[in-house]
């Protein structure tokens, strides 16, 4: 019997479940929570950026190229998809269907592995990460 796990997520948080059939109920297995993606840009940043000089280009301002939000929602994609590729290796779900809204679904692609990748059946790109679980199963493919 093929294990399906559906990966519901956002920037800061983000729950599994297992899927054994089609129209079984959904088994959460897993919730992560990433606290500095849910804080303000202020309270992530200790500093304004620097300035400084240089003497062919005059005076200018050092600055990131990423928000402190941003950079926080890209490592929690990347704890994310570090824990999807290490329980794909361990051959913890034969498939998996991912829901998150497009720009957190954006990163986490990016953090996962082309073979990981491979198990994924669908993606919705939604965020029900705070829905409760019927309506979370209402949104599921009908063939996956």
């Amino acid at each position: 019997m093929s294990k399906t796990w559906v990966v519901v997520a956002e920037s800061s948080r983000a729950k599994i479940f297992e899927l054994d059939k089609k129209n079984a109920p959904l088994i959460e297995l897993q919730g992560f929570a990433h606290t500095p993606s849910r804080m303000h840009e202020h309270e992530l940043t200790s500093d304004l950026p620097g300035r400084g000089t240089s003497s062919t280009h005059g005076s200018h301002k050092y600055t990131n190229h990423t928000s402190p939000k941003e950079h926080e929602s890209v490592e929690f994609a990347r704890t994310l998809g570090t824990h999807l590729d290490s329980a794909r290796n361990r051959g913890e779900f034969d498939k998996l269907i991912i829901m998150s809204p497009p720009a957190f679904l954006g990163q986490l692609r990016k953090e996962l592995s082309v073979e990981t990748s491979k198990y994924i059946v669908s993606e919705i790109d939604k965020n029900l990460v705070r829905h409760n679980t019927q309506d979370i199963q209402a949104h599921l493919p009908f063939s996956f």
